[in-house]
């Protein structure tokens, strides 16, 4: 029983996964000089999160997590994060792609239905959205923004040995959210600014929300580097799968504008 917990467990971390990143690290940078006709920035990140919530899949009792960073790092295999932004005068749209691939074995208990289980999980999550400028000044703005976010869950687990030696079961579900919200800036002085943002909607989710605040740095025309502190959270459930976490931590980016 010791081991199917673990098993659980390592299955219930796998189906929540360090998704989701800044939804805007580098609109939220204030631009060091008015610049006309559209620009454009690619913002790569990093996000150190922890997981705390529920989920289920497979029709498995719901599953309490509980995960450091330092836990979902030791099992992840694969992570991209990055934003893309266009902007023009108070017009915005921008771009948020998140893909993670998790994976972890377990022996079984007492190895009659298997010898042991593999768990690989993947997550992909992408925001699309457009703001408007309502305060733009020298020393910042604030734009209202709305968007449509696409998360896509799947979980594959897979047995060795045993009755069950060579199968292959997968659970997983994709939805659609719309979310509303501001983001914004404000700069010290012509280095140092404040960002931030706050976002929330539903739609096949009962609820999505995403906020964050941090402290940039220009250090060239064409680059500045952002550290901050972002926590989302997502609540979905259908037909017996759950997916409902919040995830927590530090994150960092590079912004690169052209």
């Amino acid at each position: 029983m010791k081991c199917l917990a673990k098993l659980c467990l390592t299955l219930g971390l796998l189906a929540v996964g360090p998704v989701q990143a800044a939804d805007v690290i580098s609109a939220s940078a204030p631009e060091p000089a008015p610049a006309s006709g559209w620009t454009f920035s690619v913002t790569p990140y990093f996000w150190a999160a922890g997981l705390s919530g529920q989920t289920a899949a497979f029709g498995s009792p719901t599953i309490d997590v509980d995960a450091s960073f330092s836990d979902i790092f030791d099992n992840l295999d694969f992570a991209a994060m990055a934003i893309a932004e266009a902007r023009n005068g108070p017009y915005s749209i921008f771009g948020d792609l998140i893909y993670t691939k998790l994976s972890a074995s377990s022996d079984t208990p007492l190895g009659i239905l298997a010898d042991s289980a593999e768990v690989e999980a993947s997550t992909f999550a992408g925001l699309v959205g457009a703001g408007y400028s309502v305060l733009d000044g020298p020393s910042g703005r604030l734009d209202i923004v709305g968007g449509v976010r696409v998360w896509s869950v799947d979980t594959d687990i897979s047995f060795s040995g045993g009755g069950l030696g060579g199968q292959t079961f997968s659970d997983g579900a994709t939805w659609v959210d719309g979310l509303v919200g501001v983001r914004g800036n404000f700069a010290f002085t012509p280095q140092f600014y404040a960002m931030g943002w706050a976002l929330i909607g539903a739609g096949q989710a009962d609820l999505d929300w995403d906020v964050a605040a941090g402290i940039g740095y220009h250090f060239h025309d064409r680059y500045s580097a952002t550290l901050g502190y972002r926590a989302l959270g997502v609540d979905y459930s259908d037909d017996g799968f759950l997916f409902d976490v919040v995830q927590q931590g530090p994150i960092m980016g590079l912004t690169i504008r052209f």
